[in-house]
């Protein structure tokens, strides 16, 4: 159930990474309802993003906490 949990995360984050506001509020609910392993597998997977998308830079702040 975790791990769907982890994949429905990663496909909300992909559909509003047009938007850096709308993608950093999904970033602060993901981290809410993850686990720590799954926090640090999604940290990894935003920085490969933002290699696409450089404005989404400011929501990895979240993630370091």
């Amino acid at each position: 159930m975790a791990r769907a949990m982890f994949d429905y995360t990663k496909t909300v984050l992909d559909k509003v990474s047009f938007d850096a506001n709308l993608f950093c509020k999904e970033v602060k609910k993901a981290i809410q309802r993850l686990l720590p392993h799954e926090i640090e597998e999604l940290r990894i997977w935003i920085i490969s993003l933002i290699k696409q998308n450089p404005e989404l830079n400011d929501c990895l702040i979240y993630l370091n906490t």
